[in-house]
Formats: structure tokens, sequence, C-alpha cells
């Protein structure tokens, strides 16, 4: 019953990274392009490079990545957070980041705790 749960939240983490890690690119550089002025390039770099940090970890089941991606994960929700109310042309695309967000903070949290359990991380 452990691993299925462990595998269940595995999933549910890797769902909301690699949904994350489709999302961000083709956000800020076909769905909707910053403003004029401001080099798309340089902000999709600027939100897709800190997922690639954990993209081992993720990979390889690391518990450990996990627990510290889940900060990461947040990061990504207050983003989706600030845009979804400040950018009303943007609501489905922060709403979707939002929800890829959650998934991964979700997954990982609960990914941790089933492999990790009592240790001290």
């Amino acid at each position: 019953m452990k691993n299925k749960q462990i595998n269940t939240y595995k999933h549910i983490a890797q769902t909301g990274y690699f949904g994350l890690l489709l999302i961000v690119p083709i956000w800020h550089l076909w769905l909707s392009p910053p403003a004029l002025g401001i080099n798309l390039i340089l902000i999709t770099l600027i939100w897709f490079i800190p997922l690639l940090f954990p993209l081992n970890g993720i990979i390889h089941s690391n518990p450990y990545t996990y627990a510290w991606s889940a900060f990461l994960a947040v990061l990504y929700m207050m983003h989706a957070t600030v845009i979804f109310y400040s950018v009303s042309a943007q609501r489905i695309l922060a709403a979707t980041e939002f929800i890829f967000a959650t998934l991964f903070f979700i997954g990982d949290v609960y990914f941790t705790k089933y492999t990790l359990g009592k240790r001290q991380i």
C-alpha cells in the first residue's frame, strides 16, 4: 500500500513539474509574449532556468530533491496568483500554471513524507 502511495504522489509531482516545464516557455514565447521593449528570451529564461535545477532528481526520484523543489513550486504558485489578479487577459494561463504548480507542490510534499518518513531531511 505504501509503495502505491509513493508512486501516486511521485506521478502527481512529475505531472505538475513537467506541466510547468511545458507551459512556461509556451506562455512567454508564443501565447502571451511580454510587452514591447522587454526581451522575450530573457523573461522566458528567468522563469524557465529555475525549473531545470531539480530535473535530474525528479527523473531519478530523489526524495531530497522533491523536498527542496517544493519551495520552487511555491514560487510558481505565487507568480500565477499575481498574474491571475493583475492581468485579466492572462487568467487562463495563470490558472493553468497554478494548477501545475499546486500538483507539483502536493506531490513533492507527500512523496517526501512517504519516502523519508520520520527520518531527518
